[in-house]
């Protein structure tokens, strides 16, 4: 770690923060060292492969080739900054790319030039589209047999529901990208594609470029009436004015700016750089951010180095040990030693020391400012969503979401003196990854570690013996079901007991009559308490009415069959009978609390599982058998499509169907199958 030094400081109309995401093996860590070098940010090139990239960081990246954990780190190109967060492309790490789009101000999403949109393109795509982030694409890998640019484009067309835009068309043969409004052709030679001429068109090039560049403008034209009406007239146009249209369109979210080269072989990156300076919004071109204030009033929050802070804690991490949280700052500035209010908690922390980061590498700084996103330590409570602000000015931005776990691992610890250091240290993992949840089964008495998929636990495990030095000792998969019900039902509840203790004689009666049903998949737990009471002339107290909604709740804690969560089920509170005073707030919370049970019971039980929408590629020859293997598994299949040579078969399945699927797939495939899963709802199967 260095200390006492100030990051370059750069005005925030000069600064973009960009996130880089895609599909697993799409090649984004692969484009951001390029990125990284090209801006000497970085003296060297790392390589997936040989598990020396600079972003992926921890051991475990390093040893699957997979990126696990967001890593942020800054780059200068041509007066200007570029604040870099690499995402993860598997989706058991979806949790990293939801809470990076939360702060980001664009995007690039990475795709196959062979492959175009893929699963895990589709779910960054709606996190982006969640917080309204502008992006562009990156034709990547455009060296592969089979790439083809036109199906790229087609595929964002097709799957996502998109218009994209063609900036930069590769030539592959010749390693060469034309620029559409520039008009050039762009070459990239050196060992590392460091040297990039920009010359004239070569007439076959010429023709192509005409080509693709009416295409594009007559889309652009389909936005902008003004551009329409020169496109039509055949007027000259300036790249000015186009960048001008496409920067607007790009920021409003209507096209997709589109580019294309090969990371790998270290051509196409320059011009995508260049773009993103001119298209993507600094800090101070996003909408404002809108806060709740104590009063439950709304504040716009304006990116603005003035006023009081508000900062939005996005992760947190744990460096050699040590606790640290993200935080990107959307006005004031913060500096070592200035006390935060937790908003919403109403907690107050002081930040010790304030961080730039690249990647792990942390240099101390003296200040933060609107716009950054620095490292916070000495922040014990502090956790992922949480607002800082001034303690004097309470506001609470939007929080980030954590999806529910669906897989869990019973554990304990190799030693029995272990136990303690276990239960510390799990506190810390599940503090910095929101998608792990540690609980205790109250049947069993297992210790339980839930996660979102096979491979996040395994990396956790493998974490927490590496960090830790703590062996765990770890049970078979256990699928976390839901459940809910069948059927109508009608149930009421009641008690009649009399209770004598020293403080006297108490009697309890009380009756309340229930209505549970099936909703849709996806709404829910609905609980209406508007009843009748009874006799009809009775005024309730507010202690009363509480109390039956209270006893209701209770209930819904767990489902008829196995306990387990409850999902999808509306219960409406029909009727409260009371008998003079033995209807205490006790009585009608019993009596609630029973009804709702005998009908969720009556209703009959449904235990739903987590349904995966699941993409599998293999070789065309091992179509049927995969295909027939998914469908012995359960599998309902939802389509296949054959393109260059393999087959993408599409398909809804259980989770406890696909456990080990993984393996069994290479098996089949001689190692050639790729599989891909992510979680759609819960459901019956």
């Amino acid at each position: 770690m260095s200390k006492g030094k100030s990051a370059p400081s750069f005005p925030l109309e000069r600064v973009r923060n960009i996130g880089i995401a895609a599909h697993v093996d799409a090649g984004k860590t692969t484009l951001t060292e390029r990125v990284l070098f090209y801006t000497g940010a970085s003296h060297k090139i790392g390589e997936v492969h040989h598990g020396n990239t600079t972003m992926d960081w921890q051991a475990e990246e390093q040893e699957h080739g997979i990126t696990i954990t967001a890593a942020v780190t800054k780059c200068p190109w041509k007066d200007h900054l570029i604040q870099i967060v690499d995402t993860p492309g598997h989706v058991d790490f979806t949790i990293e790319v939801e809470r990076s789009m939360r702060v980001l101000d664009g995007a690039v999403i990475v795709m196959d030039g062979v492959r175009g949109v893929e699963p895990q393109t589709e779910t960054v795509w709606r996190q982006a589209n969640k917080f309204a982030v502008p992006r562009v694409v990156f034709i990547n890998k455009m060296d592969k047999p089979g790439a083809d640019f036109d199906r790229a484009l087609e595929s964002i067309r097709k799957r996502l529901g998109e218009t994209p835009v063609p900036v930069c068309v590769p030539i592959i043969d010749e390693k060469v990208v034309l620029h559409l409004i520039e008009e050039k052709a762009y070459t990239f030679s050196g060992d590392k594609g460091e040297n990039v001429e920009v010359r004239e068109l070569a007439p076959h090039e010429a023709d192509m470029v005409a080509e693709y560049r009416e295409a594009m403008l007559l889309t652009l034209g389909d936005f902008d009436e003004d551009l329409a009406d020169k496109v039509l007239m055949e007027e000259d146009i300036s790249e000015e004015e186009i960048w001008s249209v496409l920067r607007r369109l790009t920021r409003d979210g209507r096209v997709r700016p589109a580019f294309s080269g090969s990371a790998l072989r270290n051509w196409g990156v320059q011009p995508l750089l260049d773009a993103l300076l001119k298209l993507m919004p600094s800090p101070l071109e996003r909408p404002a951010s809108r806060g709740e204030r104590a009063d439950g009033e709304f504040e716009q929050v304006e990116m603005d180095d003035e006023g009081d802070l508000v900062a939005l804690a996005f992760k947190v991490q744990l460096f050699d040990g040590r606790r640290h949280v993200f935080a990107r700052i959307y006005r004031g500035t913060l500096e070592p030693g200035t006390e935060v209010l937790l908003a919403g908690r109403d907690m107050k922390e002081r930040v010790a020391r304030v961080f730039d980061v690249s990647a792990n590498k942390k240099t101390r700084i003296d200040s933060a400012r609107a716009g950054q996103i620095v490292v916070l330590a000495g922040l014990r409570h502090a956790t992922t969503g949480d607002t800082l602000c001034a303690p004097d000015h309470p506001i609470l931005l939007e929080r980030i979401d954590a999806r529910e776990p669906v897989l869990g691992l019973a554990i304990e610890p190799e030693s029995s003196k272990d136990e303690d250091k276990m239960l510390e240290v799990l506190g810390k993992v599940t503090e910095e990854d929101p998608t792990l949840r540690f609980e205790e089964d109250q049947d069993t008495g297992q210790r339980i570690l839930k996660g979102m998929g096979e491979l996040h636990l395994q990396i956790s495990f493998e974490r927490i013996q590496r960090e830790f030095g703590l062996k765990l000792n770890v049970g078979k998969p256990r699928v976390m079901h839901r459940e809910s019900i069948a059927n109508r039902a009608t149930a009421t509840g009641s008690v009649d007991r009399v209770i004598e203790s020293n403080a006297g004689r108490f009697e309890l009666k009380a009756a309340v009559t229930v209505d549970v049903k099936p909703l849709g998949r996806g709404e829910g737990v609905q609980l209406t308490c508007e009843p009748s009471w009874q006799p009809g002339d009775l005024e309730p107290s507010a202690e009363q009415a509480e109390a039956v909604r209270q006893g209701a709740s209770d209930a819904l804690t767990g489902g008829p069959l196995q306990g387990a969560q409850l999902e999808d089920v509306a219960v409406t509170v029909k009727m409260v009978e009371t008998f003079e005073g033995a209807a205490t707030p006790q009585a009608l919370r019993i009596a609630a609390s029973t009804a709702v049970r005998d009908a969720l019971k009556s209703a009959g039980g449904l235990l739903l599982q987590p349904i995966m929408k699941v993409e599998v590629v293999v070789p065309d020859e091992n179509t049927g058998g995969v295909l027939g293997d998914l469908q012995s598994r359960g599998a309902v299949i939802l389509g296949h499509e054959a393109e260059a040579g393999t087959t993408s078969i599409t398909a809804e399945c259980g989770l406890t169907a696909l456990l080990g699927y993984t393996t069994e797939l290479r098996s089949q495939t001689r190692g050639h199958g790729q599989f891909t899963m992510e979680f759609a709802r819960f459901d019956a199967q």
